[in-house]
């Protein structure tokens, strides 16, 4: 079966229950690492649910290898959205030999998991790390499926300074939430703004108080977080508590249903910006968000990156004729398809090429797109 028929089927189908034949299939184990406990549980839930309506739907085709048939399992991880217990779970995965791997969520879990995974050969494709450091390791196991830092912060920090040229950022001292602000920084410096107060929470933090107040003092035109959900929904709260009817503004981190549902009427007005098109705009969103609803109910940001993840890997796999991760590497990286979340390709650090930045605010309760910047149709 061809790529592009292979990839036709994926976004078509609407359903599907194991064939008997695949009682006698081989298993070709596939890894799936995300935060599944603790405040970010439902973007690491997004993230299995994407990667198992791909497998499952892709088991529903009949795959075969070198003229066997095959069925892919997905083997999920806990990686609680910290370093060391990614490390764990990237070694267990390893030890229990899956040919691939879809995650992590965090840069700070994936930046340390890449470094096992790479040591053993075994390609890691995720669907939500976006610090710049994470492709930079020079591993050519290593590949995402979105948009970096450096080209998210500069949209942030553009954006930023059109709204004001006093900024001030706070970012939670993870990989992703400090990489992310420092792009921020530069982009705002390069944009003719000024960066007139940074400070620094944590991943675990809620009350933001006293860091709100030294920033208030600074007379901000606009307030840049580098951080999750579970963080920005209460900072925006306490924002307004203050009396600060300043911007807010955040990175996909931060760009959730659920931010929403925790900030409560304090989101209104709120800017994030993500990776990616507008779910609605993605080439393949209306059915997949048809079928993910189905089984799996709303979409919070990153199903559509982990489905395509998936399809990546079983895709070099049944180019390659092998599961084998020496056999398909060289596949993966010419990878040449069209997934849910549009063209898929990479560069040589493993990125996605043309990969485009969109920016939402919340209106009237619901994140809405405000301009996409990059990807293919800007060139």
């Amino acid at each position: 079966m061809t790529s592009k028929l292979l990839i036709a089927f994926v976004l078509g189908a609407a359903s599907w229950s194991m064939p008997a034949w695949l009682t006698a299939a081989e298993t070709i184990e596939i890894g799936c690492v995300a935060p599944l406990t603790g405040p970010q549980a439902h973007l690491g839930k997004d993230i299995e649910n994407g990667a198992r309506l791909a497998v499952d739907t892709i088991n529903a085709s009949t795959p075969t290898i070198g003229g066997q048939p095959v069925q892919f399992v997905l083997l999920v991880e806990d990686d609680q959205a910290d370093p060391k217990t990614a490390t764990v779970v990237a070694q267990k995965l390893v030890d229990e030999g899956v040919k691939g791997v879809v995650g992590h969520l965090n840069s700070g879990a994936s930046i340390p998991a890449s470094r096992i995974y790479a040591e053993n050969g075994v390609p890691q494709v995720s669907p939500a790390s976006t610090a710049v450091a994470y492709t930079n390791q020079g591993f050519d196991t290593t590949y995402r499926l979105m948009a970096n830092d450096s080209q998210q912060g500069k949209a942030l920090g553009q954006y930023a300074t059109g709204l004001g040229k006093r900024v001030v950022v706070v970012d939670d001292r993870t990989a992703y939430g400090q990489g992310l602000i420092d792009e921020v920084v530069k982009s705002v410096e390069a944009s003719g703004g000024k960066v007139v107060g940074r400070e620094y929470t944590t991943d675990k933090s809620t009350d933001f108080t006293a860091i709100l107040t030294s920033l208030k003092a600074k007379r901000p035109d606009v307030v840049v977080f580098g951080g999750m959900d579970p963080q920005a929904a209460p900072m925006m709260r306490q924002m307004r508590t203050l009396g600060m009817k300043t911007p807010f503004m955040g990175g996909d981190g931060m760009q959730s249903a659920e931010f929403i549902k925790l900030a409560g009427p304090a989101a209104e007005g709120a800017i994030g910006s993500s990776p990616g098109l507008p779910l609605e705009q993605m080439p393949g969103g209306a059915d997949f968000t048809k079928r993910f609803g189905e089984r799996f109910g709303k979409v919070q940001i990153y199903a559509p990156f982990s489905h395509d993840s998936a399809v990546v890997l079983i895709q070099a796999m049944l180019r390659a004729g092998s599961a084998e991760p020496k056999q398909y590497l060289p596949e993966l990286a010419k990878t040449q398809l069209d997934g849910v979340i549009g063209p898929i390709a990479f560069d040589a650090k493993g990125d996605l090429r043309d990969g485009p930045v969109t920016l939402y605010q919340v209106k009237n309760g619901q994140w809405q797109p405000v301009e996409t910047i990059g990807g293919p149709a800007a060139k």
